[in-house]
């Protein structure tokens, strides 16, 4: 389970440096806070962060789970997955938002997975418990 733990941190790390990247974007493209519009490529590194937040509310949960029913090492390589996938979606969307699908894929497809997952094997025991 060190090995979910320790991609998580580092999913979160990399949220981290995105908001980091948002914060030198309102200076660069002089976007004060809180405002959140007036440039559009301010806009573009604040979508990467904002929309990683929504993700990781999904990423999170569904890894600890997944890791539960299906096993570490398996959650850990998605997890790594949705981790190349932030960055690459990062990358592709600040320098061209019609560049980030790939990153998206990326990520939401190890999402989708650990998610799916979690659901079967939740269910599973269920069924093997007979509830």
């Amino acid at each position: 389970m060190s090995l979910v733990h320790l991609v998580i941190a580092l999913a979160l790390v990399e949220f981290l440096a995105f908001g980091w990247e948002v914060g030198r974007a309102r200076g660069r493209f002089n976007v004060p806070a809180p405002a959140t519009t007036g440039n559009t490529t301010f806009e573009c590194y604040f979508r990467v962060q904002m929309n990683t937040l929504e993700q990781l509310v999904i990423f999170i949960p569904s890894m600890v789970m997944f890791a539960h029913y299906w096993g570490a090492n398996i959650a850990a390589a998605l997890g790594v997955l949705f981790i190349i996938g932030r960055a690459i979606y990062f990358y592709g969307y600040t320098r061209a938002p019609e560049r980030r699908s790939l990153g998206f894929l990326l990520s939401a497809l190890p999402n989708l997975t650990l998610l799916i997952g979690s659901i079967v094997g939740a269910i599973h025991g269920l069924l093997q418990h007979g509830l």
